[in-house]
């Protein structure tokens, strides 16, 4: 049996003190077997529920934390057209890409992960870190650049970062592997000539280039900069809805620039990743105890012992209502 309090014992018995006394004193006072009853019931909810804030528990088995020699650096397009709806069945590409970027996390376990993101402008949005809760958050909020303000964008204006970010990473690890996943619909709105990707390639130990989108296109709502906000409207070419079409000429340059595959993405597939670098090796990090805990059963006594005290007291209800009622008063008098 081990023990995970929610308070300091210490602190934990300083609450339940005053409140054991007078329970106790109130069961020393009582009449009756009713009333003593109901106060046994009450210290023996208190002492389940003192019991319940230390959070009783039985070990169990160990789960195997893996570490692998690796820096992933994830590389999402933000800008309005991720949203297109064309993917599966008219579900925005950005769908598309928080599932894939799941099984990226999941092909390298223990890697270290950065996400990076472009519309108008590159930005980090998260450094290398091994916490994947967090790259996980990072993309359930992650929001296409605002509609009003969306001037055009190019799909290579990540590249002087991306570049930064796999020098950092090759300068305080260099034992370290590194790979790059681009996930974009290679769609250029800038008029410029995409900037190239060339100068990252001798950094690399791997990765790939994700397409999403279709040769038809997709339509895609006016966004609003908020979480969940899109607005309902669609984003309008003259009369009708613009439509994002995907550009795989386009994806497969930065692929090649890069020195990776490309390969593109649909709903009714899962992305094939390539393996991790043979330079990479996972080991175990170590083990991390489970522990089966035991709270909901002291939950589960709590509302039985509440449950017959409230019992109890419901069966004194006609006796005090009897006490209660207003005795008639005598009719006629002496003779």
């Amino acid at each position: 049996m081990i023990f995970q309090p929610v308070l300091h014992p210490l602190l934990l018995a300083l609450l339940c003190a005053p409140v054991a006394f007078v329970a106790v004193r109130s069961l020393l006072r009582a009449r009756g077997a009713r009333e003593r009853t109901s106060w046994a019931l009450r210290i023996a909810a208190l002492l389940a529920c003192a019991v319940l804030a230390l959070r009783p528990g039985i070990p169990g088995g160990e789960t195997q934390t893996l570490t692998t020699d690796t820096d992933v650096v994830i590389l999402v397009d933000s800008t309005a057209s991720i949203v297109a709806e064309d993917w599966g069945d008219g579900a925005p590409r950005l769908d598309g890409v928080r599932s894939d970027v799941d099984a990226i996390v999941a092909a390298y376990p223990g890697a270290r992960f950065a996400l990076l993101t472009f519309d108008a402008s590159a930005e980090m949005r998260l450094p290398l870190t091994t916490d994947t809760a967090a790259l996980h958050s990072a993309l359930e909020v992650l929001t296409p650049e605002v509609t009003q303000r969306s001037q055009g964008s190019s799909i290579g204006i990540a590249n002087r970062l991306l570049a930064q970010t796999l020098q950092a990473a090759a300068e305080s690890s260099p034992e370290r592997s590194r790979m790059v996943f681009y996930l974009g619909d290679g769609e250029q709105t800038a008029a410029s000539e995409p900037e190239s990707f060339e100068s990252s390639a001798a950094l690399l130990d791997g990765g790939a280039v994700l397409g999403y989108g279709t040769p038809e296109g997709g339509r895609m709502k006016v966004q609003t900069g908020e979480v969940g906000g899109a607005s309902d409207e669609y984003i309008l070419d003259g009369s009708e809805a613009a439509l994002s079409k995907i550009d795989e000429a386009a994806l497969q340059t930065i692929a090649a620039d890069l020195g990776v595959e490309y390969q593109h993405r649909t709903a009714d597939s899962q992305p094939e990743l390539p393996e991790a670098p043979t330079s990479t090796t996972t080991r175990a990090a170590g083990t991390t105890g489970d522990v089966t805990e035991l709270g909901w059963m002291l939950a589960l006594l709590i509302v039985a012992l509440l449950a017959a005290d409230a019992a109890l007291v419901a069966t004194a209800i006609p006796g005090v209502l009897q006490l209660m009622r207003p005795r008639p008063s005598g009719q006629g008098g002496e003779a």
